[in-house]
């Protein structure tokens, strides 16, 4: 069976059960409306192909970065749109719904490449790359994790050698999505005096040599890469001033894992949306499945997931736009909100039955993708230990009792 357009319909307007709209400013509305009326017209009706076939869908980067969600929160000199945090959020998520793939991608273009470069960057780096890649005119990535070094960062291998006036970079970067096709990558090595840095490696860069991670079950329709860096030769200017050291990294990994936090409420959404508009119509012993209380237990209880989601979002967003956001709480928020639509999506999948596994219905390509942000920007335990330490002064990470330890803002995985 199919879903009709009206049953969709009905669900949708079912979906903010909590009146969590009122909450909102006009111009987040906006946004959140924008994006998705692009989302429903141009993603979803294609989303499942691209899932499916493992394809990236190139021709949709113009159409979204006329969106201005693509650091959005930045002021229009770098290709920003001025928007509030919530905003932000509230455009994430509705790419999420429609695709957790084409939502990754924003997150390494916006969250992590684009944040590098604004936070650290030189002001000449910034008009250089910032407005194009907003455009989506260049794509950049973000390399940071090792096959050695996931949510242990500090333990890099990567390393930039000072050499004739520049730097020469020797190493690997493993999970780092869109290197395989961007024109600028932010890679972090250790220099010659022992300390972590960031740098900016142009695609085409004799040396960096990016090839893609085959065989996944999650995140299929956005591309990581395993990138190998054998005499990669950089200019000196190319590196990024701001970057002192792995705590100089906090900033961008906190923006970024504040995106990845509304990825889970879109993607939950959208199960609860499906798995509503299902119930509706499809019949089972003369009844419609909704009338049935088992059924009705699970759509209670995903949509109190998804409303709790919500609200939690909205109030970290207010508060990262008055700078209060913490990194525990990014953390909260990243974790509570991936964990909720994992089980959200399962619920779904199961109310659907065997229709559940069809790609038709998005729900088991939500599964799969929700699979890879639950590990992503943080490990769900690095961040369930990251908040265990802020609440209990003690630091979890591992077994030892170093007399030094590094921050446990500082124990972070960046995504695969």
């Amino acid at each position: 069976m199919t879903i009709t357009p009206d049953a969709a319909r009905r669900a949708t307007q079912q979906q903010d059960f909590v009146n969590a709209d009122t909450l909102l400013t006009a111009e987040e509305l906006e946004v959140r409306d924008r994006v998705r009326e692009f989302v429903d017209r141009e993603v979803i009706p294609d989303a499942a192909g691209y899932w499916d076939r493992a394809e990236f869908p190139f021709e949709l980067l113009p159409q979204l970065g006329e969106l201005g969600v693509m650091g959005g929160t930045y002021p229009e000199e770098y290709g920003g749109s001025s928007m509030s945090n919530v905003a932000y959020g509230l455009a994430v998520a509705e790419l999420a719904r429609g695709s957790g793939s084409l939502s990754t991608f924003l997150h390494v273009q916006s969250g992590l490449a684009m944040a590098a470069i604004h936070d650290l960057g030189s002001e000449e780096q910034k008009r250089r790359w910032l407005p194009a890649l907003a455009r989506c005119e260049k794509v950049g990535c973000f390399g940071l994790t090792e096959p050695e070094a996931g949510s242990d960062p500090g333990s890099m291998r990567t390393t930039a050698a000072e050499q004739d006036g520049g730097y020469v970079l020797n190493g690997e970067k493993r999970w780092i999505g869109n290197a395989t096709f961007a024109d600028v990558a932010v890679i972090w090595a250790r220099t010659g005096d022992g300390k972590i840095a960031g740098f900016l490696v142009e695609g085409d860069t004799p040396g960096f040599n990016p090839e893609i991670i085959p065989r996944k079950g999650a995140q299929r329709a956005v591309w990581q890469a395993h990138i190998k860096l054998e005499g990669c030769r950089i200019p000196a200017e190319n590196r990024l001033p701001g970057a002192t050291g792995l705590g100089s990294t906090l900033s961008v990994l906190t923006h970024s894992r504040y995106g990845v936090g509304w990825d889970g409420l879109g993607q939950a959404t959208d199960c609860y949306e499906t798995a509503l508009a299902y119930a509706g119509e499809r019949e089972q012993f003369g009844h419609p499945l909704a009338a049935f209380q088992l059924v009705q237990q699970k759509l209670v209880r995903m949509l109190s997931e998804v409303s709790l989601c919500r609200l939690l979002s909205i109030h970290a967003g207010r508060l990262k736009d008055a700078g209060e956001l913490t990194p525990p709480l990014v953390s909260l928020f990243k974790m509570n909100s991936v964990a909720r639509a994992r089980e959200v999506a399962a619920l779904a999948r199961d109310v659907l039955g065997g229709n559940g596994i069809l790609l038709d219905y998005r729900v088991m390509e939500h599964m799969a993708d929700i699979e890879g942000v639950y590990s992503y920007e943080g490990t769900h335990d690095v961040n369930t230990l990251i908040v265990g330490q802020a609440i209990t002064g003690h630091k979890a990470f591992a077994p030892t009792t170093a007399p030094t330890p590094r921050r446990a803002e500082e124990q972070t995985e960046q995504r695969p």
